[in-house]
């Protein structure tokens, strides 16, 4: 797997480009299975090296049994790609600091560096069986969290234990962690859309938006559902209704060839003609991964084009500022006619 991946690479990099260095984490697993997350891979039609420090060796040894693992305290990085004689480098840019390329450019002065991480994004964005398979456990243990918590949410409850409580409900379940620090927000908390949990209480009469998710042997799952404490007002009702419909309608408009624009477009339209337009200011959705935010994107600004084997989560929300925030999100497989719905947690307005 690893060797047909990174031959893909180097079949995809501009002809002049003789070796890549890889240093991201996710991308040094994704090419090697080392999960060590610090180190760097030197690779080229002859190199496959996988440079790490003393803490790694013989855990990269295990991992990554095809590479040549070299310990950064005898060659260091720098040493083994000057013996390489690269003329033409093709780099991480995003993940290298200023501080290290000077580094780098002062130690191999003759040689070009090209910027390689649109590639790399591309590459990881269309996921084989295996990766869809630890997605799909991702968000089933994340669907099973959700029904965990349901029964505790009620005022004087903490935010805060809500979201202990569904990491330890993941985690107990097999999750490596969860794959972003967990959204618990009630009340007038909940019209921030990145509202982590707090120390507020639950209260009757009001929204809570929870949107979490999990890593399972390294691949992401992402959530939101919100629900009501007690009896919903007209206007929380006309909000939920309102994002409810914006993303059913998202989810039968995406599939393969659906660009990322007319995805985003078939929520927000919806929600702007009820007169909600100001108040949905983020994207409808994202790719998913290695990281909790890969390719592709759908929002008005996307270039993607949907493909099979992509995974996109679709999230449209509404923010009204002193009534609150409604978000409902499922994560989606994209397939050959269509999409493959990986959340399975109930969509209707729970009063609980």
């Amino acid at each position: 797997m690893y060797t047909t991946r990174i031959n893909t690479l180097l079949s995809r990099l501009p002809n002049e480009a003789d070796g890549v260095l890889i240093t991201s984490p996710e991308n040094l697993r994704y090419f090697s299975g080392f999960t060590g997350g610090e180190g760097a891979l030197v690779l080229s039609g002859q190199e496959k090296k996988l440079l790490t420090d003393s803490r790694y060796v013989l855990q990269a040894a295990e991992e990554a049994p095809d590479f040549s693992v070299i310990d950064t305290a005898e060659t260091k990085l720098l040493d083994c790609l000057c013996a390489c004689d690269f003329k033409t480098l093709a780099i991480e840019e995003e993940n290298l600091s200023a501080h290290f390329y000077k580094k780098l450019t002062a130690a191999l002065p003759r040689c070009t560096f090209l910027g390689v991480d649109e590639t790399l994004l591309l590459l990881r964005a269309v996921k084989n069986d295996a990766e869809l398979d630890l997605t799909r456990k991702a968000a089933r243990l994340a669907d099973e969290a959700f029904a965990h918590v349901l029964p505790l949410i009620r005022p004087e409850v903490s935010e805060l234990d809500i979201a202990m409580e569904l990491e330890w409900h993941m985690r107990k379940g097999g999750a490596d962690g969860p794959s972003f620090p967990i959204i618990c927000a009630s009340g007038y908390r909940s019209a921030m859309p990145h509202g982590v949990a707090s120390e507020k209480k639950l209260a009757s009469g009001e929204l809570f938006t929870m949107d979490f998710g999990c890593f399972y042997h390294g691949y992401a799952s992402d959530m939101t559902r919100t629900v009501m404490i007690g009896k919903a007002s007209e206007k929380q009702r006309k909000i939920y209704d309102t994002v409810l419909a914006a993303q059913l309608a998202a989810l039968s408009a995406i599939g393969p060839g659906v660009s990322g624009q007319d995805a985003d477009a078939a929520a927000r339209d919806l929600i702007s003609a009820a007169g909600f337009g100001p108040c949905f200011g983020h994207s409808l959705g994202h790719g998913t991964g290695l990281l909790i935010h890969e390719r592709p994107t759908l929002s008005p600004r996307s270039d993607s084009v949907l493909a099979p084997g992509m995974i996109v989560s679709v999230e449209p929300g509404i923010y009204v500022e002193g009534i609150g925030g409604v978000r409902i999100e499922d994560l989606v497989i994209i397939t050959e006619d269509g999409i493959e719905n990986l959340t399975t947690s109930p969509k209707e307005l729970l009063e609980l």
